[in-house]
């Protein structure tokens, strides 16, 4: 497991990577999504990093994640009517939401899932990413 030093160091290097200045506000909040990948929404994250940081304020959790959407270091995961989430995971994926307890789960989907969904497309089209949301809710396991 890295140090706290490393990760920090590692923190930095991707903010750079992107040419984007490693405050450690812009830290703190990348540090805390990528923690609990858990999908959190910016009022989550923003009682997280309160704890750590608590001079920071809820326009300055915005701005540092409005930062990294654009840079590309996490995905906004939008579900209707619901407020947004943030994603670390920059690999192509699903989502599962889960209706019940509104937890949301990452769906690896297949490389051949994916090149088919790409198939599909209107003639002369290209996506430049995929957003698939499954709904639903656990099922009672059979006995």
């Amino acid at each position: 497991m890295a140090s706290p030093i490393e990760n920090h160091a590692a923190l930095c290097e991707r903010l750079k990577s992107c040419d984007v200045r490693p405050t450690p506000q812009r830290e703190i909040v990348l540090k805390v999504i990528l923690e609990k990948r858990d999908h959190p929404t910016a009022d989550e994250i923003f009682a997280r990093v309160k704890s750590q940081l608590p001079t920071i304020s809820l326009a300055t959790v915005y701005n540092c994640l409005e930062t990294l959407v654009q840079c590309g270091l996490i995905r906004q995961v939008n579900l209707e009517r619901a407020p947004t989430r943030y994603c670390p995971n920059l690999h192509e994926h699903a989502h599962f939401h889960d209706e019940q307890t509104g937890r949301i789960h990452d769906v690896d989907l297949p490389p051949e899932l994916l090149a088919r969904l790409h198939e599909v497309l209107p003639s002369g089209f290209r996506a430049s990413s995929v957003e698939l949301t499954f709904r639903g809710s656990a099922q009672p396991s059979a006995n």
